[in-house]
């Protein structure tokens, strides 16, 4: 009864009836979280802050569940410059409560954007106990160019320790980026990351690894008429390839991935199996660039007396413009008047430059 009448002082702004409502109720209860809490807070009223410091240090230790003791503390450390504190009071809100976690992003953004050297790394080091919040964080940062840097030097951060940046969370940053900054923008930070690795110039061309974030990774499109999955090969139970089942009618595309290749001569190259029908003359892979402008490469999928359900090498060669920097890379239908139903396998996708 003292500690709910210390409270109603408090908000009353009788700070002297508070402090001694508080204390007599600490006299009969010692370790009344909120009574402390109220000492704690008159003492900061009185100008008295080192004092309540220390007193609602003691509160917030007592208890995580405290949101007034943690939210003054929150804000006493930002004061002092003390990130590494005033965060840790800040994550003890968050986990608890949805409904203030964008005052709280607000902060950690603000801070990481505007003081980087010192704030960056605390927010990294939260982040990196894989809190109940970080997802809603890091989508949080997807929105304004501020987040967004702030988002790229966090997954620079976090990607040497045990909790880098997910497939899914890389993906929506390398999406937000494309649509703030361009394809140039995604192409820095994954240099920067090396993921997936630069050296490559077609991710997952064996279908067999999942590790890889979108755009970088293979998209596949499923519309009336065709259908494209990724699955075990039939004739080599061990192995995964693409397989696409095409009415010969629809027209789209089937599946894509972003690359980037440097201007000159590359050879593409597949392994492809007609499983039924004639699906060949009616498929091609293409290269366009994702800028925009110049020519849509296009090679056919069609071999020439290759008998069915037998795997054999597809080969073409193209140019790339020294305009375009980034491209699309693509299966897409060549549909004909009327329906033709066909399966067909696709497997070992690969770009090389040619000499």
């Amino acid at each position: 009864m003292l500690r709910r009448a210390a409270e109603s002082e408090l908000a009353a702004g009788r700070i002297d009836n508070a402090a001694a409502l508080s204390r007599d109720a600490l006299v009969r209860s010692p370790f009344d979280v909120r009574a402390l809490r109220v000492l704690g807070l008159t003492e900061a009223r009185a100008r008295r802050e080192d004092a309540a410091d220390d007193i609602l240090t003691l509160a917030g230790n007592w208890s995580l569940r405290d949101d007034p003791t943690h939210a003054w503390l929150v804000e006493r450390r930002l004061r002092r410059g003390d990130y590494a504190s005033s965060f840790a009071h800040a994550d003890t809100l968050v986990r608890r409560r949805e409904d203030i976690q964008p005052q709280v992003f607000q902060l950690f953004t603000l801070a990481a954007a505007e003081d980087p050297q010192r704030s960056l790394p605390v927010v990294a080091r939260l982040l990196a106990a894989d809190p109940p919040w970080r997802t809603a964080y890091l989508a949080s940062l997807n929105h304004t160019p501020q987040g967004l840097q702030v988002a790229a030097n966090l997954a620079l951060l976090l990607e040497a320790g045990r909790t880098p940046f997910t497939n899914d969370e890389l993906q929506r940053l390398y999406s937000a980026l494309n649509h703030v900054g361009g394809i140039g923008s995604i192409q820095t930070v994954r240099g920067r990351l090396n993921r997936p690795p630069l050296d490559t110039a077609v991710t997952n061309g064996g279908f067999d690894e999942t590790d890889h974030p979108g755009p970088f990774q293979w998209r596949l499109y499923e519309k009336a008429g065709i259908v494209a999955e990724i699955v075990a090969d039939d004739l080599r139970p061990s192995n995964p390839a693409l397989r696409v089942d095409y009415d010969g009618y629809a027209t789209g595309t089937i599946v894509e991935q972003l690359t980037y290749l440097t201007p000159g001569s590359y050879r593409f190259t597949a392994v492809v199996r007609s499983e039924t029908g004639s699906p060949p003359a009616r498929l091609a892979w293409t290269l366009s660039c994702a800028t925009g402008g110049g020519d849509k490469a296009s090679i056919p999928t069609g071999i020439s007396g290759a008998a069915a359900n037998t795997w054999v090498n597809l080969s073409g060669r193209f140019e790339v413009p020294a305009a375009c920097t980034a491209q699309w890379l693509r299966l897409e239908t060549r549909a004909d008047d009327r329906r033709t139903p066909s399966s067909v396998w696709f497997d070992q996708i690969a770009i090389s430059p040619v000499g």
